[in-house]
């Protein structure tokens, strides 16, 4: 990524490409919070005489209802989780051109993979179908509302974001100007009942095992049903665990409002009802 920006360096991928000449350029990404056009990488590929793979585990969701680039008109590969923002199984998914197609399933069955699981093809296919419904898009358009709102509030906390800001479902949190390591703000946040994890960070110079940022998504309190407000309510509980780390009180208030808020929003309402209804 370029330093000023901390968005990806097309000068740099080109160049790249020229001096090594590789098979193949693999292009995605787990922590980037910005969107990723797929079209130079195609451009770079083909003046390198190479092939393109695009991974969009973390994006599916959205490039399914047009909320991000496709990457499959510039791709000989395309690859992707199908949890995460398409919410479903834990599973996979390769696309690939139609010359590719009997390698690759040569390669997967019998060579890499067991036998099938029906179960989660079966919930693939349910998640697919869901990905197909005006339903589907709201939710992901509200996933993107809700990383804007939360992202707006940890800045407006002054805590630093990898490239000002989100574009996606996520952001990065850059703690250098802080006390604290990625490992130290993941485990106090742990503490009060939020998950986040540690992440490196655009010129990283401790190890992975520390880190000096974190990653926070809004994909799951998406699903639950909270919106801008709630984000804002949760970006300022990081916020003041992430003031005061170790304030035993702090932290027992921040945990009693997690719950709070949790209760409002619960998993499978309708079931719950029920049962406890009889």
């Amino acid at each position: 990524v370029r330093p000023d920006t901390e968005t990806i360096d097309f000068d740099q991928v080109r160049a790249l490409a020229l001096e090594h000449r590789p098979k193949l350029i693999v292009v995605g990404a787990s922590a980037y919070p910005r969107i990723i056009d797929f079209a130079p990488f195609r451009e770079i590929a083909d003046e390198a005489g190479c092939m393109v793979m695009a991974d969009i585990a973390h994006v599916a969701g959205m490039v399914a209802v047009g909320l991000h680039p496709n990457p499959v008109p510039h791709c000989e590969f395309v690859t992707t989780t199908t949890h995460k923002t398409l919410r479903g199984p834990r599973a996979g998914l390769i696309l690939c051109r139609e010359d590719m197609a009997k390698k690759l399933n040569s390669s997967i069955f019998p060579g890499t993979q067991g036998g099938p699981l029906m179960h989660v093809i079966a919930a693939k296919a349910v998640a697919l179908k869901e990905a197909m419904t005006p339903e589907f898009r709201d939710y992901q358009k509200q996933i993107l509302a809700n990383a804007k709102a939360f992202a707006a509030t940890l800045s407006a906390r002054g805590f630093r974001l990898v490239s000002g800001g989100t574009d996606n479902h996520l952001m990065l949190v850059n703690l250098k100007d802080t006390p604290l390591t990625g490992k130290e703000a993941e485990e106090a946040l742990e503490r009060v009942g939020i998950t986040v994890n540690k992440n490196t960070v655009p010129f990283e110079t401790r190890s992975p095992f520390i880190t000096s940022g974190i990653r926070i998504g809004t994909p799951a309190v998406t699903t639950r049903g909270m919106k801008e407000k709630e984000m804002q309510e949760i970006g300022n509980m990081i916020a003041d665990v992430l003031a005061a780390p170790g304030d035993v009180a702090m932290e027992k208030r921040v945990s009693r409002d997690v719950r709070t808020l949790c209760k409002g929003f619960p998993l499978y309402p309708e079931r719950l009802t029920a049962y406890v209804g009889g």
